[in-house]
């Protein structure tokens, strides 16, 4: 088992426990640290959605600094396993769990809520950045001035996202980019 620590917030310190599965590269801690500096005034009562969750690092590290739900959806069955077990151990009550297809998720469900902050770390053999960002915006899962969180193996002002989103941060560490986007309405 892998363990990554959480960086802040009321679980501050305490470590959730992973699995090896191939494809499977939780944020280091530099990126999260980083990316929750920027995001640190947007956390507090935020609704979430972190889609290929993977380790669910991302979803543990929002509900720890008080978001007010987050929506994890993972595909394979033995990361929503450690997921669903982590949510227990800490008992993260604001953290719901769907072990789905993100993609499929985001095209045969209806938004019940609009999200105020996404976390997209897609696989990134599977070239599925682009399609993610066109689902979220064009089937209505945003907020008017919501932030999503992109991370890829390619600099992010490669790809072709929303005419309405603006790359406000970009970061490169090691071989991964990531940045923040925020749509416009």
């Amino acid at each position: 088992m892998n363990q990554l620590r959480i960086i802040a917030g009321k679980w501050r310190g305490r470590k959730i426990t992973f699995p090896d599965q191939e494809g499977l590269r939780p944020s280091p801690d530099r990126v999260r640290e980083t990316l929750f500096n920027w995001l640190q005034s947007h956390i507090p009562g935020a609704c979430c959605l972190d889609l290929f969750a993977g380790s669910g690092a991302l979803s543990f590290e929002a509900a720890s600094r008080a978001a007010a739900h987050i929506t994890c959806v993972e595909l394979n069955p033995v990361s929503a396993a450690s997921i669903k077990k982590n949510i227990a151990i800490l008992e993260a009550n604001t953290i719901s769990l769907l072990q789905q297809d993100a993609l499929k998720f985001l095209t045969t469900s209806s938004p019940e809520k609009k999200y105020d902050l996404i976390f997209l770390d897609p696989p990134f053999s599977e070239n599925l950045l682009e399609k993610s960002c066109e689902l979220l915006e064009n089937n209505a899962w945003l907020n008017d001035s919501a932030l999503i969180y992109l991370e890829s193996d390619q600099d992010l002002g490669e790809y072709a996202l929303p005419s309405n989103w603006t790359l406000v941060k970009q970061k490169k560490a090691g071989q991964v980019y990531y940045g923040l986007c925020h749509k416009f309405k």
